[in-house]
């Protein structure tokens, strides 16, 4: 069993909570890690660079002077590539990046990353993650108190909208429901902070990452 630090919203250690690694993929897979970092930044690209070609540009289709008997190089019409204003030889158009994964390679690639930070020390919990009023401040002071201001990801229920009220314009401080998590954005970050009810989540099922409300109504 892996052994992960709770740490009170002060920063004060209050115990640890143990999670299988069998359930986050039993090893890490480098390789599965980078197809998943690599199809997220793919997948961000929004390919609309675009040039025109001689077709698109707009004038003219009359050949500027007759092929032969002026001195001069032939030349086609205004709109040719090879004059100031004309269109590109070959002309770039909107291109689609896209790149796909199976969902249980992006789940494995997700279990993974959190496993590789669970094994190097990077990972916390924070045992009453939770703000009656949306403050700024007290939230980088709670960054401040557990050590992670450098940068961090904190993974939460989805439901704590204070809390992401208040750490969203902290710098390299991301806030991203727990099952909305992505390999890379795991990654990404220092260390990864996840609430209680949040890592609970994950211990339970990882597959799902659901609140327990959402399970009990389904009767499980």
């Amino acid at each position: 069993m892996l052994k992960v630090p709770v740490f009170s919203i002060q920063g004060q250690r209050a115990g640890e909570m143990e999670i299988d690694p069998a359930v986050l993929g039993g090893r890490v897979r480098p390789r599965l890690l980078k197809q998943a970092v690599v199809q997220y930044l793919a997948n961000q690209r929004s390919g609309t660079a675009a040039t025109k070609s001689r077709g698109m540009v707009q004038g003219s289709t009359r050949k500027l002077y007759r092929q032969k008997g002026t001195g001069n190089a032939r030349m086609g019409n205004n709109r040719t590539c090879i004059r100031r204003g004309g269109g590109v030889a070959f002309a770039k158009g909107k291109q689609n990046f896209h790149q796909g994964l199976p969902k249980k390679m992006r789940r494995l690639a997700r279990n993974n990353a959190i496993l590789a930070r669970i094994t190097s020390g990077d990972v916390l919990v924070v045992e009453d993650l939770a703000f009656d009023v949306p403050k700024t401040k007290d939230f980088a002071s709670m960054l401040g108190a557990l050590g992670v201001e450098k940068g961090c990801l904190v993974a939460i229920v989805g439901d704590e909208s204070n809390v992401w009220l208040s750490g969203r314009n902290i710098p390299k401080t991301d806030i991203r429901p727990v099952s909305a998590l992505h390999g890379y954005e795991v990654l990404r970050r220092k260390q990864l902070v996840f609430s209680r009810s949040a890592f609970e989540a994950l211990q339970r099922d990882p597959a799902r990452l659901r609140r327990p409300a959402d399970a009990a109504s389904d009767g499980e």
